[in-house]
């Protein structure tokens, strides 16, 4: 049998406007509130966690001098406009 997992109320104030879109999304999901709150803390916990990994995985590119100069760059974005556009660098 498994051991159910430990829980921890967290409370938290938020606009009435946004308290009603989480009543709504619950009723059309026939979900709870709490269930709808759930879903969107690990959602969001879950990006925050990509973005920071992400964001430690450039900089360490930029401390390894894996880096693109930045006007060529301007000039590859430059000629998406134009009929023979530039390969992207790399």
């Amino acid at each position: 049998m498994a051991t159910p997992s430990k829980t921890r109320s967290v409370t938290a104030h938020v606009p009435e406007q946004l308290a009603q879109k989480v009543d709504l999304m619950a009723e059309r999901l026939e979900r709870s509130r709490n269930w709808i709150v759930k879903q969107a803390l690990s959602a969001w916990i879950e990006q925050e966690e990509e973005r920071s990994r992400l964001t430690r995985e450039a900089l360490a590119d930029v401390d390894a001098g894996r880096v693109i100069d930045h006007q060529a760059v301007q000039a590859w974005a430059d000629s998406l406009s134009g009929d023979a556009p530039l390969p992207v660098p790399r």
